[in-house]
């Protein structure tokens, strides 16, 4: 029999321009300008002021085009060559550098050239590159591989599988320096022992005491080493020596001395007493626009009859439309999250002080913006403010919260920054154990676990206490 029903469920469908939305949100100030760059390129129904500057220069300049070339015979011969003369215009004469100036390349730049060498496919290619974009400053993964994906999959607006991923993570942790591209300290550690002799009996140990035994270093648990090692004391202080000589932070120096590393912050911060303002760094919904004139004037010369030239005209004109409208609405909503976090975190603000940081997660900023929690990600994400303590980064004001003696729930960011301070103040040959920074911020009035000082301890890439005195 034939028959029918009805039934209801709910699906979710994302718009392509809805896509595009979301990636220009996902953007920082730097990316943004560059976004508009290629599409001014590509549309001709875009304009920026700067362009119509330009056109009334050149203007000015044709007129005066004859009077510079009548000028010539005077210095048209002159035995000065060019290249001096051009030269001493960026420096004063008695300053003028007599060396060359350096190129500093940075350790992206460097892997970006080490992967053009390599023979890969495209799509391998560009995973790897996307990867290497992502890293942070010391060389490392530091996100989860899923959230990796999902944001590639937006940028390439095409699904890119969590696999693809690691394909191309494993083709830049080939590159050099070693161990970039690690995941974590543990993994940046095993990468470089695995280029070193592994038929050495010191690398074959060390190799095995991360591998499989990982959390009992981290630990502390020597006389069980010992046991399921079966080395002597002596033994086990040379491969822990080992341990201690690798990098743990595998481009640490190059990151110091990255020149050209420079962070342009995307949102400015001024506190005046208890008022907090929150501007853009730089707006660029005004400087791009339509250039209407120019659609009336091909819409006049292409007839009715030619169709096809008519809809891409159209078509450019919508596309120049749209993206003029995106620039605006990504502007006006980084401002209205911005005065969400801003208004949750008031006292951090105004004082300065990460003591006063409040737990934060993404759902409080969502209910209070009105905003999906995607949305609040993805602006919060790869985002820099500037305030009067300093350049933040924004998914730093973002933590979990516990709760200490007095009940009170408090930012985790809080008590890592009560660790750090600890292990920076520690004597250097004597460092702290997990438990006894466990027993200094019991005395302060922070009531927490050992494995959760271990946790923080890592999740801020500080070496144990013996690896810690090894490095002394």
């Amino acid at each position: 029999m034939i028959s029918q029903q009805q039934t209801q469920r709910q699906q979710l469908k994302i718009l392509p321009q809805q896509i595009q939305l979301l990636n220009l949100y996902f953007l920082n100030s730097l990316e943004l300008q560059q976004r508009i760059n290629n599409e001014l390129a590509e549309n001709p129904f875009l304009e920026t002021a700067e362009e119509k500057e330009t056109d009334t220069a050149d203007t000015k300049s044709a007129k005066d085009a004859e009077r510079d070339f009548e000028d010539w015979d005077e210095h048209g011969y002159d035995d000065t060559p060019d290249y001096k003369s051009e030269y001493q215009n960026y420096f004063d004469a008695e300053v003028a550098p007599n060396a060359a100036i350096v190129n500093v390349t940075t350790f992206k730049e460097d892997a970006r050239q080490q992967l053009y060498l390599l023979d890969i496919n495209e799509e391998d290619r560009a995973t790897a590159e996307y990867i290497i974009d992502i890293l942070n400053p010391q060389g490392l993964m530091d996100r989860p591989l899923d959230e990796v994906a999902d944001d590639m999959s937006f940028h390439f607006q095409n699904v890119i599988e969590i696999e693809t991923i690691k394909r191309g993570l494993a083709i830049v942790q080939t590159l050099e320096p070693i161990g970039i591209g690690s995941t974590c300290i543990k993994d940046c550690l095993l990468l470089q022992l695995y280029n070193m002799n592994i038929k050495r009996p010191d690398v074959k140990c060390a190799i095995n005491l991360l591998e499989d035994h990982y959390n009992d270093l981290m630990h502390r648990q020597f006389e069980k080493l010992h046991h399921i090692l079966k080395i002597d004391d002596e033994e086990l202080r040379l491969v822990l020596n080992l341990i201690g000589s690798l990098k743990f932070y595998p481009v640490t120096e190059a990151a110091k001395h990255d020149h050209k590393n420079t962070i342009i912050p995307d949102f400015i911060i001024t506190s005046y007493g208890e008022n907090i303002q929150v501007d853009l760094y730089s707006s660029r919904a005004g400087s791009v626009f339509v250039n209407q004139s120019l659609y009336n004037q091909l819409s006049d010369q292409i007839s009715n009859k030619d169709k096809t030239a008519g809809q891409y005209v159209k078509s450019k004109l919508s596309s120049a439309q749209w993206f003029v409208n995106a620039v605006k609405q990504r502007e006006d909503t980084m401002l209205r999250v911005m005065k969400c976090i801003v208004e949750l975190q008031r006292e951090y603000f105004i004082e300065g002080d990460i003591r006063l940081l409040k737990p934060l997660v993404l759902r409080n900023v969502a209910d209070m913006s009105g905003m999906d929690i995607s949305t609040i990600s993805r602006i919060t994400s790869n985002k820099y403010a500037e305030t009067h303590f300093g350049l933040i980064y924004l998914k730093k004001l973002f933590s979990e919260g516990i709760a200490d003696k007095k009940g009170e729930v408090i930012s985790n960011k809080v008590i890592q920054s009560v660790i750090d301070d600890a292990i920076s103040a520690e004597d250097k040959k004597h460092p702290y154990t997990d438990q006894e920074i466990v027993n200094l911020l019991s005395g302060k009035g922070y009531n927490i676990a050992r494995r959760t000082v271990a946790k923080y301890r890592e999740q801020m890439q500080i070496p144990i206490a013996q690896i810690r005195a090894v490095w002394a």
